[in-house]
């Protein structure tokens, strides 16, 4: 009986431990403690760090994700006027006719 009672209360405190961790939660509304000194001066530290730490970082060129589709040798420029130029060709040119086999043999 006594091994009943034991498993239960171990089985109670296990449970109300999470339960008791949400009052450490902020509500919705409530306002944030005061912080003290030392702990305003970190935030200041904190956030000339990172002010820092974004100067150090090389800005980049702009970016042409289909760049290594592109021919090396072609010129962005020269590749619309050359796209331009075929479907122009491409609208005067009759239709191709289709090919058929003949495959019952």
């Amino acid at each position: 009986m006594r091994m009943k009672v034991l498993g239960a209360a171990a089985i109670i405190a296990l449970l109300a431990g999470p339960v008791y961790a949400q009052g450490a939660v902020p509500r919705y509304g409530e306002t944030d403690k005061e912080k003290t000194f030392n702990q305003k001066e970190q935030d200041k530290d904190d956030e000339r760090a990172y002010k820092r730490s974004l100067s150090n970082v090389p800005e980049k060129g702009p970016v042409d994700p289909w760049g290594n589709a592109r021919s090396v040798d072609t010129p962005k420029g020269e590749a619309k006027a050359a796209a331009k130029t075929s479907a122009k060709n491409d609208a005067k040119a009759p239709p191709a006719k289709p090919k058929t086999t003949d495959t019952a043999k």
